[in-house]
């Protein structure tokens, strides 16, 4: 993935309105490839050493068909990305935008916590902070944060962001505006997530999104995730 020029927002901007130079950043995930093996799962909690309860990236295990025609399906599932997100429209503080790269994020230092964005989430894909730890299973878990949003916020503490506030996935902004891809799609064994820019027409998210196979997660609500899955 060739580096971007991207500028990453740590407080809401007022204008993030995407120029023609920003990417549109999305991605697609091939169900017929996951294996189900929670590599992406684990490389997102590391990347981001996110606190116990707090997973950006999860894949679900569904069954479909009826017996004794009946198939597993393994669907990874991170924050959508929604052009339309029904998160944004209810944080009480402006806490929770669109980047101009399309992402949707939080910042940090302005929520309050309150969660609304959480419950209008319906992907399920935020959750809360409560300042959990793996210190006692992980030797300096404390010392040092992920620089999310390009953030070194240093040693984990009790009382300052982001404990006490909503996290979410953020497609890894700290690795995308440095050209790399975000840890899930580094770390797939199968090969199952594509990651790119939708405005360029021959990206391979491009080509994949316009898939017949292609489809996105409860379109039905108009929300425009930027995730789509190929069947």
């Amino acid at each position: 993935m060739a580096r971007q020029n991207v500028t990453i927002h740590t407080t809401r901007p007022s204008d993030t309105k995407p120029t023609p130079e920003d990417p549109s950043w999305a991605m697609v995930i091939d169900l017929q490839k996951c294996v189900g093996c929670d590599s992406c799962t684990v490389a997102c909690k590391a990347e981001n050493r996110t606190p116990p309860g707090v997973s950006y990236n999860v894949v679900v295990e569904e069954e479909t068909g009826t017996y004794p025609n009946v198939r597993r399906v393994n669907l990874p599932r991170p924050c959508m990305q929604c052009d339309v997100p029904p998160c944004v429209s209810v944080c009480p503080v402006n806490a929770t935008y669109k980047n101009s790269d399309g992402v949707v994020v939080i910042d940090a230092e302005r929520c309050i916590g309150c969660r609304y964005c959480i419950t209008a989430c319906p992907y399920g894909a935020r959750s809360f902070d409560f300042g959990g730890t793996y210190s006692d299973e992980m030797q300096g878990y404390t010392d040092v944060q992920s620089p999310e949003y390009g953030v070194q916020r240093g040693k984990r503490g009790s009382y300052t962001p982001p404990v006490g506030t909503v996290r979410k996935c953020t497609f890894c902004t700290h690795r995308t505006a440095r050209g790399e891809e975000p840890a899930c799609c580094e770390t797939c064994i199968g090969d199952a997530r594509y990651f790119g820019d939708l405005n360029d027409p021959n990206s391979v998210v491009s080509q994949l999104a316009a898939s017949p196979r292609a489809f996105r997660l409860r379109e039905e609500l108009g929300t425009e995730p930027r995730v789509w899955y190929l069947r």
